[in-house]
Protein backbone atom coordinates (compact mmCIF):
# COMPACT_ATOMS: atom_id res chain seq x y z
CA UNK A 1 0.00 0.00 0.00
CA UNK A 2 1.47 3.39 -0.92
CA UNK A 3 1.39 6.19 1.33
CA UNK A 4 -0.78 9.55 0.24
CA UNK A 5 2.25 11.96 1.16
CA UNK A 6 4.55 13.12 -1.11
CA UNK A 7 8.46 12.72 -1.01
CA UNK A 8 10.63 15.33 -1.48
CA UNK A 9 12.37 12.97 -2.85
CA UNK A 10 13.53 13.00 -6.85
CA UNK A 11 10.68 10.73 -8.44
CA UNK A 12 11.74 8.50 -11.27
CA UNK A 13 8.68 7.57 -12.30
CA UNK A 14 6.99 9.82 -15.51
CA UNK A 15 4.38 12.26 -13.10
CA UNK A 16 5.50 15.58 -12.39
CA UNK A 17 7.32 16.25 -9.04
CA UNK A 18 5.55 18.52 -6.61
CA UNK A 19 7.46 21.40 -4.54
CA UNK A 20 8.46 20.62 -1.42
CA UNK A 21 7.12 23.46 1.63
CA UNK A 22 9.77 25.11 2.72
CA UNK A 23 8.12 24.54 6.33
CA UNK A 24 6.21 21.14 6.86
CA UNK A 25 2.63 22.39 7.15
CA UNK A 26 -0.08 20.35 8.62
CA UNK A 27 -2.33 18.86 6.80
CA UNK A 28 -5.05 21.31 6.60
CA UNK A 29 -8.06 19.17 6.28
CA UNK A 30 -7.58 17.14 9.24
CA UNK A 31 -6.28 20.47 11.22
CA UNK A 32 -8.12 23.24 9.75
CA UNK A 33 -6.15 26.21 8.69
CA UNK A 34 -3.61 27.93 10.69
CA UNK A 35 -4.77 31.62 11.34
CA UNK A 36 -3.29 34.01 13.79
CA UNK A 37 -5.74 34.66 16.79
CA UNK A 38 -8.32 37.52 16.21
CA UNK A 39 -7.26 39.88 18.88
CA UNK A 40 -3.77 39.84 17.18
CA UNK A 41 -4.47 42.62 14.33
CA UNK A 42 -6.61 44.58 16.89
CA UNK A 43 -3.51 44.51 19.26
CA UNK A 44 -1.56 45.90 17.09
CA UNK A 45 -3.75 48.57 16.03
CA UNK A 46 -4.17 49.47 19.34
CA UNK A 47 -0.32 49.66 20.03
CA UNK A 48 0.04 51.95 16.89
CA UNK A 49 -2.61 54.42 17.87
CA UNK A 50 -1.26 54.57 21.79
CA UNK A 51 2.72 55.11 19.93
CA UNK A 52 1.30 57.81 17.71
CA UNK A 53 -1.05 59.40 20.54
CA UNK A 54 2.76 59.50 22.40
CA UNK A 55 4.61 61.22 20.09
CA UNK A 56 2.25 63.60 19.43
CA UNK A 57 1.76 64.51 23.59
CA UNK A 58 5.90 64.67 23.59
CA UNK A 59 6.34 67.05 20.43
CA UNK A 60 3.41 69.42 21.48
CA UNK A 61 4.87 69.56 25.07
CA UNK A 62 8.49 70.26 23.60
CA UNK A 63 7.64 72.43 20.45
CA UNK A 64 4.18 73.74 21.00
CA UNK A 65 4.50 77.35 22.58
CA UNK A 66 4.84 77.90 26.14
CA UNK A 67 2.18 78.91 28.44
CA UNK A 68 4.50 81.87 29.68
CA UNK A 69 7.37 83.14 28.64
CA UNK A 70 9.93 85.78 30.23
CA UNK A 71 12.39 87.81 27.66
CA UNK A 72 15.40 89.88 28.80
CA UNK A 73 14.48 93.37 27.40
CA UNK A 74 17.92 95.16 28.45
CA UNK A 75 20.81 95.17 31.64
CA UNK A 76 22.71 97.46 33.21
CA UNK A 77 25.65 96.67 34.97
CA UNK A 78 25.22 98.91 37.83
CA UNK A 79 28.49 98.20 39.92
CA UNK A 80 31.16 95.29 40.48
CA UNK A 81 28.37 93.30 42.37
CA UNK A 82 25.33 93.91 40.99
CA UNK A 83 23.01 94.42 37.38
CA UNK A 84 19.70 95.98 36.63
CA UNK A 85 17.60 93.57 34.55
CA UNK A 86 14.81 94.66 32.39
CA UNK A 87 12.31 92.07 31.02
CA UNK A 88 8.93 91.05 29.74
CA UNK A 89 6.31 88.29 31.01
CA UNK A 90 3.92 87.03 28.39
CA UNK A 91 1.55 84.95 29.70
CA UNK A 92 -1.59 82.71 28.52
CA UNK A 93 -3.49 82.81 31.69
CA UNK A 94 -3.01 86.75 33.63
CA UNK A 95 -4.97 86.10 36.54
CA UNK A 96 -2.89 83.18 37.51
CA UNK A 97 0.38 84.77 39.38
CA UNK A 98 3.49 83.68 38.14
CA UNK A 99 7.51 83.33 39.06
CA UNK A 100 10.33 84.33 37.21
CA UNK A 101 14.38 83.28 37.82
CA UNK A 102 16.59 86.19 36.54
CA UNK A 103 20.27 85.71 36.97
CA UNK A 104 23.90 87.41 36.20
CA UNK A 105 26.93 86.00 34.70
CA UNK A 106 30.43 87.45 34.71
CA UNK A 107 32.62 87.30 32.01
CA UNK A 108 33.73 83.40 32.05
CA UNK A 109 29.72 82.37 31.59
CA UNK A 110 29.48 81.34 34.97
CA UNK A 111 26.16 82.21 37.32
CA UNK A 112 27.10 84.77 39.81
CA UNK A 113 24.07 86.17 40.65
CA UNK A 114 20.58 84.50 40.71
CA UNK A 115 16.78 85.83 42.31
CA UNK A 116 13.44 85.06 41.98
CA UNK A 117 11.15 87.42 41.04
CA UNK A 118 6.78 87.17 41.62
CA UNK A 119 4.80 88.59 38.93
CA UNK A 120 1.51 89.31 40.24
CA UNK A 121 -1.85 88.27 38.37
CA UNK A 122 -2.56 91.36 35.95
CA UNK A 123 -2.24 91.40 32.08
CA UNK A 124 -1.34 89.26 29.58
CA UNK A 125 1.76 91.10 28.88
CA UNK A 126 3.85 92.58 32.06
CA UNK A 127 7.07 94.88 32.18
CA UNK A 128 9.33 93.89 35.33
CA UNK A 129 12.99 95.29 36.42
CA UNK A 130 14.49 94.05 39.41
CA UNK A 131 18.44 94.59 40.53
CA UNK A 132 20.37 91.57 41.12
CA UNK A 133 23.29 91.18 43.85
CA UNK A 134 26.29 89.29 42.23
CA UNK A 135 29.68 87.35 43.82
CA UNK A 136 31.87 88.75 40.92
CA UNK A 137 31.33 91.43 38.44
CA UNK A 138 28.26 90.75 36.09
CA UNK A 139 28.54 91.15 32.02
CA UNK A 140 24.81 90.52 31.69
CA UNK A 141 21.59 89.68 33.17
CA UNK A 142 18.68 87.67 31.64
CA UNK A 143 16.00 85.14 32.19
CA UNK A 144 16.34 82.05 32.95
CA UNK A 145 12.80 80.73 32.82
CA UNK A 146 9.47 81.48 34.35
CA UNK A 147 6.33 79.07 35.79
CA UNK A 148 3.37 79.44 37.18
CA UNK A 149 4.18 76.94 39.92
CA UNK A 150 5.13 79.81 42.97
CA UNK A 151 6.78 79.07 45.92
CA UNK A 152 4.73 79.27 49.33
CA UNK A 153 7.61 82.05 50.28
CA UNK A 154 7.16 84.29 47.43
CA UNK A 155 3.10 84.77 47.79
CA UNK A 156 2.58 88.28 49.23
CA UNK A 157 0.55 88.15 52.73
CA UNK A 158 -2.34 90.43 53.34
CA UNK A 159 -2.83 91.35 56.58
Amino acid sequence: MRSSTTHCAQRTDSRPLRRCPLTPQPPADRYGARRSPRWVPALLLAVVVLAGLAVAVVGFRNFGSPPIEGRQTGFQVVDDGSVRVRFQVVREQPHRPAVCIVRARSIDGDETGRKEVFVAPGSRSVQLETVLRTSRRPVTGEVFGCSYEVPEYLIPTSG
